[in-house]
């Protein structure tokens, strides 16, 4: 499968890329480029996110998928009931929690009496976090977004995070495919075991939705435990067999301070680091939804996942839906530690590494 990288210099981290890899866009370029997608589409688009909204930094998009849809283009959008309650990464508070209700819900009518199939994915019974879509794809006709993290409304636009940009039919068809069995699953309220398919020498991971199956978490246990060194970037402090694994070898933990989370979030990030002892290197008062590890291997090759899998065992325990890439590629590597430079490592002084027997 081939890619190539799209003409707008500022929408790469890395200007020499090669054309066969995936392009690493941020937040707004991402939303910018598939807008521009969405509005000179002519088959299908196929988008999928926990949280969405029709605000500042998404408007023109919401307004893209409307066109496209009343001029016959297949838009087929799904967002997480989460949406209600999670404003990419900050809960909110019950008064505003019955507004965010009327306004996502004005705005799947919007998009289905365009003509749009809009879907609400999990429900809103019992504990928050349990069988949540966590998958952001975005797929409009031979071009895809996938293996970030970027939520469609403004915080999400303005987090630390990215997107992979690939301009290749037979990915694009697959994620076609990984969005339809999606929906299947959530209309019989089920998951299905974790897949895996290839990418060229690269393979796409996809987490079904099954409590405790998680082939992202297998893959980074399995990699981590043949590594050299182990860069982890990610909203949360890691845990279960992967951050012992981590903390076992030289690494860099990369993840939020309690204070950038929301109350709930803090919660989990402040037990997570008293349980296991480890400290983030993660300065900046932005808050940190990028997901990603780097392992140096013993052979001195390089691999990463990069996804939306924040590579902790809650998730996993849960049976959330997610997606990730495990690649080799040095010219996409090269774009990720590009990123970690330029918007992880940049933002304040570095922390000395966990000891290995923590």
């Amino acid at each position: 499968m081939t890619t190539t990288a799209p003409s707008s210099p500022s929408a790469s981290l890395l200007e020499d890329a090669t054309a066969t890899s995936p392009t690493l866009m941020l937040p707004e370029a991402y939303i910018a480029d598939a807008t521009a997608r969405v509005g000179a589409a002519t088959r299908r688009v196929r988008l999928t996110t926990l949280t969405i909204a029709d605000e500042e930094r998404t408007s023109a998009l919401i307004e893209a998928l409307v066109a496209a849809a009343e001029r016959g283009v297949d838009v087929r959008v799904a967002a997480d009931v989460f949406t209600y309650v999670d404003a990419a990464g900050t809960f909110l508070p019950a008064r505003y929690r019955t507004r965010r209700h009327r306004d996502s819900s004005a705005l799947a009518t919007r998009l289905a009496d365009a003509g749009a199939q809009f879907t609400w994915l999990g429900s809103e019974r019992g504990l928050i976090w349990r069988g949540r879509t966590h998958t952001k794809l975005c797929v409009v006709d031979d071009v895809s977004y996938a293996f970030g993290g970027v939520n469609l409304d403004d915080r999400g636009a303005s987090n630390v995070d990215y997107m992979l940009r690939a301009d290749d039919p037979e990915l694009a068809n697959e994620l076609d495919r990984v969005y339809d069995r999606i929906m299947r699953m959530n209309a019989g309220e089920s998951g299905h075991p974790s897949v895996a398919f290839p990418y060229g020498s690269d393979t796409v991971l996809v987490d079904g939705g099954i409590p405790g199956d998680s082939v992202i978490y297998r893959r980074a246990v399995e990699l981590v435990a043949d590594a050299a060194h182990v860069l982890l970037v990610s909203q949360y402090c890691p845990t279960g067999e992967l951050g012992r694994l981590i903390a076992a070898r030289p690494h860099e933990m990369w993840f939020n301070p309690p204070r950038n989370a929301s109350p709930a979030n803090r919660a989990l990030i402040t037990t997570s680091m008293a349980s296991t002892g480890y400290r983030t290197r993660y300065r900046s008062r932005r808050y940190l939804h990028a997901k990603c590890l780097v392992m140096t291997m013993t052979t001195g090759e390089r691999v990463a996942i990069t996804g939306s899998h924040n590579f902790v065992r809650a998730g996993v325990t849960l049976g959330t839906r997610e997606i990730a890439l495990e690649t080799r590629s040095g010219a996409l590597i090269d774009q990720i530690l590009a990123f970690h430079r330029g918007h992880v490592a940049s933002t304040g002084r570095a922390l000395p590494q966990v000891p290995a027997d923590r």
